[in-house]
């Protein structure tokens, strides 16, 4: 007897629809045509020294103690959007935020934050403090990106504003590897800076 299919052929389902399917990510990424491998990614790195590192680290250190990180509006405000627009402005690359896309009716939603420079980097923010579903729901957007790109490789990252996960997906083979490591802020701040940048700027 043939497994039940866990996406109906006469169903439509947004980004966030992968983050609330129970089934295993292997699972539902094979019905999108995409295997999900895990292992410790060796991922690009800022080429200069990011010279607003001490700031930055000042500013996240000096107000985390001062907000409660309960809701995702202030994970957001308080650590996702201050990395990435620094990201962008030490990029000078585009940040579309809750950006629109709409490839067919499995792949489709809102991307939270994507930046475009030499390289294509997504970065998500988890729902309920669960990076596992979360990375489901990232991997969804990376293929949907995959289907309107040129790209061999795209990137991409999920985030709870105070840890950081990354995944690369290869295009070509059709296949996402899920970093087993993970990076938290503000502990590891230089190092998660050092990546993001050198996603945009490795040619």
């Amino acid at each position: 007897m043939p497994k039940p299919k866990i996406l109906q052929e006469d169903q439509s389902y947004t980004f966030r629809s992968y983050f609330e399917l129970p089934n295993e990510p292997e699972e539902i990424l094979a019905e999108l045509g995409c295997t999900l491998l895990r292992s410790r990614l060796t991922l690009p790195q800022m080429v200069n020294s990011f010279d607003r590192l001490a700031e930055l680290k000042y500013r996240l250190e000096a107000l985390l103690p001062l907000v409660s990180l309960t809701s995702e509006t202030a994970r957001r405000e308080t650590l996702v959007a201050p990395i990435l627009t620094e990201v962008a402005l030490y990029c000078n690359c585009p940040l579309r935020i809750e950006y629109p896309l709409n490839v067919n009716p499995w792949l489709k939603g809102t991307l939270d934050y994507l930046l475009r420079a030499t390289n294509t980097l997504l970065v998500i923010e988890a729902k309920n403090d669960d990076l596992t579903r979360g990375f489901t729901q990232l991997a969804a957007e990376l293929i949907a990106l995959s289907k309107i790109g040129e790209q061999e490789q795209l990137y991409g990252a999920v985030t709870l504003g105070n840890v950081w996960q990354f995944g690369v997906m290869h295009v070509s083979q059709q296949s996402i590897t899920q970093d087993i490591g993970l990076y938290s802020v503000p502990d590891d701040l230089e190092a998660l800076m050092s990546i993001l940048i050198g996603i945009l700027e490795i040619v």
